[in-house]
């Protein structure tokens, strides 16, 4: 039978400092005999486009990667 998960209020704290600023993306928590052992944010950063000089501004890459903060903080 799987264990509860511990989730106190410093735990609440650190997943909301993680979403807080996040506009586009996600957060997966990884859960280990009932306790969190490891949270990874994947974020992702959208810009518009204002025309064709903006095009020339920002080279562009084959393959978007996204930015990622990973670990327990």
């Amino acid at each position: 039978m799987a264990k509860p998960l511990k989730v106190n209020q410093i735990w609440m704290n650190r997943i909301a400092e993680l979403l807080d600023d996040m506009e586009f993306g996600s957060l997966h928590i990884v859960v280990h005999e009932g306790q969190i052992v490891q949270m990874e944010r994947t974020e992702r950063k959208r810009f518009g486009n204002t025309g064709p000089e903006a095009s020339k501004q920002v080279p562009e890459r084959t393959s978007p990667r996204p930015l990622r903060k990973s670990g327990l903080e």
